[in-house]
């Protein structure tokens, strides 16, 4: 899963408001890409390297915030 909206649609079904909440904004239409990139910088920090699946996605947007 590389597509960078599929990535930010798993992130809003998390569960975890950190990620979820700033991705279910952007996926409204609301597109705040600060925001949403700032979530995904502290969300890589606190569990980025936990061994869960998220592990990589968050990388993976963080490497290609452009795209957002």
């Amino acid at each position: 899963m590389n597509d960078i909206q599929s990535i930010i649609e798993k992130f809003a079904e998390s569960g975890w408001d950190l990620i979820a909440a700033p991705a279910q904004e952007w996926l409204d239409g609301k597109k705040n890409k600060e925001e949403l990139i700032s979530a995904v910088k502290k969300a890589d920090e606190e569990c980025g390297s936990c061994g869960c699946e998220f592990d990589e996605l968050y990388k993976f947007v963080l490497a290609n915030s452009d795209l957002i």
